[in-house]
């Protein structure tokens, strides 16, 4: 039997990695609108579109480019940035679909993007010749809407009928639409989905089975579907047949098809999702859905060999048999079915130490799993064979990050890739899944002769040993006076790995900047353990190891607190807006993007009580406690001293919501204190929709770091350096 790839089944690892539908992103989320005034005198920016809170923001924007793109350096720093976007000789990355080798490309002349097909023969060549199925520019134009290419996920096995999902300005919300890939065309009258969160997969060629917000009746506390329906062709979406209901109070819920890689369905699988972190699994038998008994923190993972995979967080007692965290366990297939939580058990792999699995894929023999060896990637090749297992390492390069980019459920070819901050990104191919060819390098985007990477480590104030990357110019004078940019992100289960620093490669450290990487608890980097030490009431952890290596950095001399500046996104946004009102002290810039900021009401905004497994709910007086003593908002005191910040949001985030920046911002004018703010009009949690637009916010964040760090002259400014 073929195998199938790990089940994505997760609302996702990343506080970036679900949407809120359009009612929930655009509401006022004030309740009780008197009471919450009298306490925040700001909480009326919680709205997103009124016309006030607008006004505020274009008064905003228009402050922070006059600060900033009047700065000389701002049109240079754009302009590379935006060559390196647009580059005519990027590597296209592909992935191996039913219906060829398909790439998703943005240029200057196509901005929000063409999607493309080619042949491996083809793409293996300096100049692959592609077919275009979807210009994503051209529709756009033709609706007048600002459409960002959302995914498609198409009928197997011939994969000729999808369903292609829109995004209106970058929103996580998604509108849905049929598409016939012979006619390259939407089939008129065909399915179509109105813009919510959610899923859709095929039964066959005329049932989708659907999982939206129907109605704010069918959508959790956390703007989440909790019902799947059977959509038959030819009827009405609102008339479709419900198969699996959750709870109101489930973070989300749904129901998908449970298919290997031969496209053969052995039944029906459902999910509550009961916290973030948390997930009771159904499956269905004789027409009732029979709870699995598996952990709350163990997912189905896929399958392989006709034997049914699953991947626990947490260790996991069976019988007599203890499995650890982080394993992956399988049972046969066929008795799994008859008796699912009965059918015997068997590790297929467990964790050395400081390794962990972050994800995989599989050929139509093989699975292949991703792992983390302190914090450098390998790739081992799993087989069941004469009733064992097998396990082969592939031969990638070594201290890399390396991992799948795709592989073929038709065949045993597959992709892989390795890279790190000063190597551009390698390509192998394998046409037998473990014979590797170097097919693809791309080009060096800046001269990182004479810069090298070196890895530390620093007790955090619990003497818990946390590491971090530093790329830094050889031989470096270690007298504090290197301008350096620490970030992470340091939540949810998810690592932050070495990677090709492209842009800021060539706009910060040709200039003489250091970069720094931090891998602190509450990451993935180690594993579950990792995470799950640095949660709840524990999750000031995470912000004493960030704070941590900033010390560390000022005590070997890398460089100063005058010298220092921090960045970070989404969950690193918080992580930043705790490390500088925590620490004023130690940081001369800070970059909060997209952020989690006022964590006292974060659970009323956006989709922000779908993260109370991570942080805590506010509502309860013990965990409130919890969240008090960090939450960087009420923390903007008009008593302390902070350096210029630097708030960048997006009006179109229907995640983390704009709010949080906005409200951040309005504080410290009141309180007197410099800051600048930036709010993107579109472009949603990910950041701009296009490459201009890219270019465009980072070149602003650049140029706020050098000043700040660099100051307003001297030969680094210029180039030099």
């Amino acid at each position: 039997m073929k195998a199938t790839a790990p089940l994505v089944l997760a609302t996702g690892m990343l506080i970036a990695a679900t949407s809120a539908p359009l009612f929930a992103q655009d509401a006022n989320t004030v309740k009780e609108p008197e009471y919450e005034a009298e306490n925040d005198p700001f909480i009326w920016l919680e709205e997103t579109r009124s016309e006030r809170a607008l006004d505020w923001v274009q008064n905003q924007n228009e402050r922070t480019e006059d600060a900033l793109q009047s700065d000389p350096r701002f049109e240079a720093l754009k302009a590379e940035a935006l060559a390196i976007y647009n580059a005519d000789d990027r590597v296209p990355s592909v992935g191996f679909t039913h219906y060829g080798l398909v790439n998703f490309w943005q240029d200057a002349d196509n901005p929000k993007g063409l999607l493309r097909r080619t042949t491996m023969d083809s793409w293996r060549t300096d100049e692959p010749e592609w077919e275009t199925l979807l210009d994503v520019d051209a529709l756009a134009a033709a609706e007048e809407k600002e459409w960002v290419y959302g995914g498609m996920t198409c009928l197997p096995p011939d994969g000729t009928r999808c369903m292609v999902f829109l995004s209106d300005g970058g929103k996580d919300a998604r509108v849905g639409r049929e598409f016939d890939l012979e006619t390259l065309s939407f089939v008129e009258g065909g399915f179509e989905l109105p813009e919510s969160q959610g899923s859709a997969s095929w039964l066959d060629r005329d049932t989708l089975l659907v999982s939206r917000n129907f109605d704010e009746a069918s959508t959790t506390e956390s703007y989440y579907p909790f019902t799947t329906r059977l959509w038959m062709r030819g009827t009405a979406l609102e008339d479709a047949t419900e198969i699996f209901r959750g709870e109101k109070t489930d973070v989300s819920a749904g129901a998908y098809l449970l298919r290997d890689g031969e496209a053969t369905i052995h039944g029906r699988m459902a999910y509550r999702g009961l916290s973030f972190h948390e997930r009771a699994y159904y499956f269905e038998k004789d027409g009732e859905w029979l709870q699995l008994d598996i952990p709350l923190k163990a997912n189905p993972y896929g399958i392989i060999d006709g034997q049914i995979l699953f991947s626990t967080d947490v260790d996991w007692t069976r019988g007599d048999q203890t499995f650890p965290a982080d394993a992956i366990v399988a049972a046969d297939l066929e008795g799994w079915k008859a008796d699912p939580n009965g059918a015997e058990l068997t590790l297929v792999w467990a964790p050395g130490e400081r390794q962990t699995k972050r994800g995989g894929g599989s050929t139509r023999s093989s699975l292949y799993v991703n792992l983390l060896d302190n914090v450098r990637g390998k790739v081992i090749k799993l087989d069941f064979e004469n009733g064992e297992w097998t396990r082969r390492e592939i031969d990638l390069p070594e201290n890399a990050t390396t991992g799948i980019t795709s592989a073929s459920d038709e065949t045993d070819e597959i992709l892989f890739a390795a890279t790190d901050f000063l190597t551009p990104t390698r390509w192998f191919y394998a046409s037998d899944g473990v014979t590797l060819e170097e097919v693809k390098e791309s080009p060096s985007r800046f001269d990182a002769e004479g810069m090298e990477i070196e890895q530390y480590e620093v007790a955090s104030k619990d003497g818990t040993r946390i590491p971090y990357f530093v790329v830094k110019p050889r031989g470096m004078v270690m007298d504090g006076t290197t301008p350096t940019l620490l970030t992470g992100y340091g939540g949810f289960q998810v690592p932050r790995l070495p990677s090709y620093l492209g842009t800021i490669g060539k706009l910060w450290m040709e200039r003489g900047g250091a970069y720094v990487l931090g891998n602190m608890r509450g990451g993935g980097e180690f594993g579950p353990e990792w995470h799950q030490t640095a949660i709840r009431e524990h999750k000031q952890r995470t912000w004493d190891d960030f704070i941590a290596i900033a010390d560390d950095l000022v005590a070997k001399g890398f460089t100063s607190p005058e010298h220092l500046g921090i960045r970070g996104g989404s969950q690193g946004g918080l992580l930043v807006g705790t490390a500088f009102t925590q620490r004023p002290d130690l940081f001369n810039a800070a970059v909060v993007q997209i952020p989690l900021f006022d964590m006292l009401r974060y659970h009323l905004i956006g989709r922000g009580a779908s993260w109370i497994g991570e942080y805590g709910d506010p509502r309860i007086p013990e965990q409130r406690a919890w969240i008090e003593g960090y939450s960087p908002y009420q923390m903007l005191t008009e008593d302390k001293k902070f350096p210029r910040i630097y708030y960048v949001t997006s009006t179109a985030d229907d995640r983390t919501h704009p709010s949080h920046g906005r409200k951040a911002a309005a504080r410290m004018a009141a309180n007197g204190q410099d800051y600048l703010y930036y709010e993107d009009m579109q472009g949603g949690h990910s950041g701009g929709v296009d490459n201009e637009q890219r270019a465009k916010l980072l070149a602003l964040q650049l140029v706020y770091l050098m000043q700040q760090l660099m100051g307003e002259g001297g030969e680094a400014l210029a180039g030099g350096g």
